[in-house]
């Protein structure tokens, strides 16, 4: 039996501190945890939805009750079709986290896996992410290799 299972609504709450793990690791992130609240309908709606292009994968914590050890999750997106991928499908990946109590048990590399998994049953054709240096090699070990495409942003 596997570890890993797609998540559900009723562990929206968990994501989200699986989520606020992952970005209180990041240097200069804004660390503030008041948006939980505003998030916690947005992400249940969304694990409630099965077809709605977004699936997050999560192993449960080995020693505490109704806590998860990890998370990944990743969303669909459609960009017109180009050589190696005509359909346009593209799967992203974002918030791996673990843990820190659950580290270095190959949970990450299980829910990446069913969450690539996911992605091909979907019909993708490439699949991307934002890799920091301490996750590189996991993504590389996968096959991930990095590209030269700058990534540009711009926040409302």
């Amino acid at each position: 039996m596997s570890l890993v299972r797609r998540a559900v609504p009723e562990d929206a709450e968990e994501l989200l501190r699986l989520r606020q793990v992952l970005i209180d690791a990041m240097p200069g992130a804004d660390t503030s945890t008041g948006w939980h609240a505003a998030s916690l309908v947005t992400v249940r709606g969304r694990l409630a939805d099965p077809g709605g292009g977004f699936a997050a994968f999560v192993v449960e914590h080995p020693e505490r009750v109704g806590a998860l050890a990890a998370l990944v999750a990743g969303t669909l997106e459609y960009r017109i079709g180009r050589p190696r991928n005509p359909h346009g499908r593209i799967g992203y990946v974002f918030s791996v986290a673990t843990d820190p109590g659950a580290r270095r048990r190959g949970y990450a590399r299980a829910c990446m896996e069913a969450l690539v998994e996911w992605f091909r049953e979907e019909g993708v054709g490439q699949i991307d992410l934002t890799a920091s240096p301490e996750a590189a090699p996991l993504y590389e070990s996968m096959g991930f290799v990095r590209t030269p495409d700058p990534l540009m942003r711009l926040k409302f």
